[in-house]
């Protein structure tokens, strides 16, 4: 009944989907870079048809685009397509926010905890990479405030985009402890449930990632 289930082969296109991810988050892979099955098959040392399946995994996560007679390339986003990710950003964090007064205190403790580690790894001149990685996962711990599986995994769709955009504006300029204090102002202002407060400041604090976004998009043109 299960005899065509293939558990190595499926774990060997997520390898190498982690793979490419990787060399996506930290910049070695330009916007609109095109992505060849057999040079990469060839690089990585497998199957052609592991780095087609691979590919299939990341263009159903937004970071590669597939375009009819044309390919694969890595996501390439425009002015609008970024204002749409936080856009939908704005509205998932919000309703985190929201959240807070009645959120289990383990989901708070974990916003508290991810502003920590962002803040340490900050301080400490960690890799752009996993600044950035910190950074989300704090915004992530906001909508977890929600208990609300589906609108995490919504989240985690829209940040792994993001990272993308992200990744090109980290080798740019790295700004992430001026950054610490905003965020801190911002979680004071969740805990405090003032719900209007709450809004003003986080799209305040989106708009400014808006611009910073589209200014590496300017840059690297």
């Amino acid at each position: 009944m299960y005899g065509s289930l293939e558990f190595e082969h499926s774990s060997t296109v997520e390898r190498v989907a982690e793979s490419l991810r990787h060399a996506l988050f930290a910049g070695e892979l330009a916007p609109a870079t095109p992505l060849r099955e057999v040079g990469l098959a060839e690089q990585l040392g497998v199957a052609r048809s592991t780095v087609r399946e691979a590919l299939t995994l990341l263009t159903g996560e937004g970071l590669v685009t597939r375009k009819p007679n044309r390919g694969v390339a890595v996501t390439s986003y425009d002015r609008d397509q970024v204002h749409d990710l936080v856009g939908a950003r704005l509205v998932v964090e919000r309703a985190g926010a929201h959240a807070w007064p009645d959120a289990q205190p383990e989901l708070r403790d974990a916003v508290r905890t991810a502003l920590s580690r962002y803040a340490k790894l900050a301080e400490s001149g960690a890799s752009a990479r996993d600044i950035t990685e910190a950074h989300l996962d704090f915004h992530r711990r906001i909508v977890g405030l929600t208990g609300n599986e589906r609108l995490s995994a919504l989240a985690d769709q829209l940040y792994a985009e993001i990272r993308l955009a992200l990744a090109h504006l980290d080798r740019l300029r790295s700004n992430a402890r001026a950054q610490i204090a905003d965020h801190r102002r911002l979680l004071e202002l969740i805990e405090t449930g003032d719900a209007d407060a709450v809004d003003d400041a986080m799209r305040a604090h989106l708009d400014g990632a808006e611009t910073s976004i589209r200014e590496a998009l300017l840059a690297d043109e």
